[in-house]
């Protein structure tokens, strides 16, 4: 099925206590788009992310990936159905290599064992695996470097790449800019627009130039619930999108 959603929520929310953090939102994100989720502090950007790979359960409503319904499954499940993840804080093992560090995520879907023998084989696929992510997301040269001596943008692609290590259909990415100068985010975007070129991309981003950018669709979140949802030529054009975000810009 072409036009089927690579992932959807129906009447997804999530409540702590009396604070709806998010409202019943409806959010159908196109196989192959950079999707991009925008919206004030404490719209609900990251809760939905939270939602839609396991860390939080929905107070109600369902989430839906591939036309199956994932709602209430654990994240190790929903990581293995497809869905990987860059933080707004970094995940990296900070004491490990560049190259340990995405070696241990493609370890995680080769189904091998944390032994310390392997076969030739697994060891050689899971080498060339590591060096192919490496050389994607530039880091080859650093391979040896330990993730703590890395500038903090490299940190952030060494996240992405982390996640790019265990296979995913769909990729979350939580503000991959956040705190990069330009030159590290003309980096960022390259990567993005190149992994959207095998992958759906889910974005949470700050950074409304990069996000007006590179999306085909972005959705608007305010006080938790969807205010509005089109093209970036659309968004830029929507008063409501003006009032309760862009314009505090």
């Amino acid at each position: 099925m072409e036009n089927q959603p690579i992932i959807e929520t129906k009447n997804l929310s999530k409540n702590f206590g009396a604070l709806r953090a998010v409202h019943n939102v409806d959010l159908k994100v196109k196989p192959g788009h950079i999707h991009s989720i925008i919206g004030p502090n404490g719209a609900g950007k990251t809760t939905l992310f939270n939602l839609l790979n396991g860390f939080l359960l929905p107070t109600s409503g369902q989430i839906f990936f591939k036309g199956s319904n994932i709602t209430n499954l654990p994240p190790y499940v929903i990581s293995k159905l497809g869905i990987g993840r860059s933080f707004q804080i970094t995940s990296v093992f900070l004491d490990l290599s560049v190259f340990e560090n995405i070696r241990i995520a493609a370890q995680s879907r080769a189904g091998i064992n944390y032994q310390f023998i392997y076969s030739t084989e697994s060891y050689k696929f899971l080498e060339e695996k590591t060096y192919q992510i490496l050389q994607k997301i530039g880091l080859l040269q650093k391979k040896d470097f330990l993730a703590k001596n890395l500038s903090h943008g490299e940190r952030r692609i060494l996240d992405i790449g982390i996640g790019l290590a265990t296979d995913p259909l769909l990729f979350l990415l939580d503000e991959p800019a956040s705190g990069l100068s330009k030159e590290e985010i003309s980096r960022v975007i390259s990567l993005i627009k190149e992994l959207a070129n095998q992958i759906t991309i889910i974005l949470i981003e700050h950074n409304i130039d990069l996000v007006l950018s590179i999306s085909n669709i972005i959705t608007v979140l305010h006080q938790g619930s969807v205010i509005a949802e089109g093209p970036p030529e659309k968004i830029q054009e929507d008063s409501r999108v003006q009032e309760a975000y862009l314009g505090g810009y």
